[in-house]
C-alpha cells in the first residue's frame, strides 16, 4: 500500500483487523509508511487489549471505552497528520468513516494493495528470548 509521505494516521476497526491471516505483521508493515497506527472498536477495552496482546500488536491508540464515531473524532483532532484512513469491513464503518472525517479503505481493498493475507487470524509464533524471562520466578 502506498503511504505517500507516511504522514498518515490509519486506525483499523477491530472487526476488520480479525478479517486478516497476520494482524502482528500487518501492523509491522503499516509502520513502514503511517506515522500512527491503532485499533477503532465498540467492544469493551478488554476485548481489544486481549485481540492486540495475543497477536503481539503495539498500538499508538485504541477507542477505549467510547464509541467509534467519537473514538476517530478525538484520535483526529490529538494525532495531526495529513491523511487520516480508517480500514474497516462495510458499508456502516464507510458511513462513520465519512461523518468522522475519515478516508475510508475497505479491507479487502487494503490487504489488496498492501499484499496483506486475509483469513483466520494466527497468533505469532512463540520466541524464546532472554528478555522476557522472569527473575522473580522460581
Amino acid at each position: 500500500m502506498d503511504g505517500g509521505s507516511g504522514d498518515m494516521t490509519l486506525a483499523f476497526d477491530l472487526d476488520a483487523l480479525k478479517e486478516l491471516a497476520y494482524p502482528d505483521s500487518v501492523f509491522n508493515d503499516a509502520r513502514q509508511w503511517s506515522e500512527y497506527v491503532g485499533v477503532i472498536s465498540d467492544q469493551p477495552t478488554y476485548v481489544v487489549t486481549n485481540f492486540t496482546r495475543k497477536h503481539r500488536i503495539r498500538q499508538d491508540f485504541f477507542s477505549g471505552p467510547r464509541g467509534r464515531e467519537e473514538s476517530l473524532v478525538n484520535v483526529k483532532e490529538q494525532f495531526d497528520t495529513d491523511r487520516h484512513v480508517f480500514v474497516g469491513t462495510d458499508e456502516a464503518a464507510a458511513e462513520l468513516a465519512e461523518t468522522a472525517g475519515w478516508e475510508y479503505l475497505p479491507v479487502e481493498q487494503a490487504a489488496e494493495a498492501a499484499d496483506w493475507e486475509l483469513g483466520e487470524p494466527e497468533a505469532p509464533a512463540a520466541t524464546t528470548n532472554e528478555d522476557d524471562e522472569r527473575d522473580d520466578w522460581p
